[in-house]
């Protein structure tokens, strides 16, 4: 990909060898061939999330999916530093963690391998953030994989009985003024009055996972 560029309130994004925004444009067919989901080739809505166990977190504890089990909901987030759309997002993730603190659990999971990305600095991000929610590391980059986890940020929302009832972007616009859909939050209300989400994916948007 060409070393390209657009501005965010300010701020420049570019590829330079690290960022890739995950927009498709034109045909989109022969992208999710076999896909189970419209822009997910490993998982479909209403899936049995997958489990992950014993991830590090920035506490210095293990974390696993079944620690959480008397949240109502489950939000699973593949995020990391060093991607500057899951930045720009931080603060939307926190509000919404505050927001739903006593329904929702929030989990953050770095998978990336980038020297931004290690344990060390994962804990100084959280500390100077003041990050409510467990955010983990997976060396093994399996976590995402099971997911099919493509882009940081990547959302999934994990109802009761943690079914995969929403996945894709946080809402529709990386300007916070200029949002209209509020994806996630829209699928949150639905799962916890009973109901599933009118949007159930929505094409996820950010910087591409390095898988290795």
């Amino acid at each position: 990909m060409n070393a390209q560029a657009f501005k965010h309130g300010g701020l420049a994004l570019s590829s330079l060898g690290l960022v890739f925004l995950a927009f498709w444009f034109g045909d989109r067919s022969s992208a999710v061939a076999g896909a189970k989901s419209k822009f997910n080739k490993v998982v479909g809505l209403g899936d049995p999330a997958p489990d992950w166990a014993g991830l590090p977190g920035v506490d210095d504890k293990p974390h696993s999916l079944g620690d959480y089990a008397e949240a109502k909901a489950v939000i699973v987030i593949f995020t990391c530093n060093h991607c500057p759309v899951a930045t720009m997002y931080e603060e939307r993730v926190i509000e919404l963690a505050k927001k739903y603190e006593k329904q929702v659990q929030v989990v953050a999971i770095s998978v990336s391998h980038n020297g931004a990305d290690t344990m060390e600095k994962m804990k100084k991000r959280a500390a100077e953030k003041k990050f409510s929610f467990p955010y983990l590391y997976d060396e093994t980059q399996k976590s995402a994989r099971n997911y099919g986890a493509t882009v940081t940020p990547h959302f999934f929302l994990l109802d009761g009985k943690r079914r995969i009832a929403y996945m894709g972007a946080f809402d529709d616009n990386f300007e916070t003024e200029k949002v209209a859909k509020h994806y996630l939050a829209d699928a949150i209300e639905a799962v916890l009055a009973g109901k599933e989400p009118r949007v159930k994916e929505s094409l996820q948007r950010g910087c591409a996972i390095e898988y290795e």
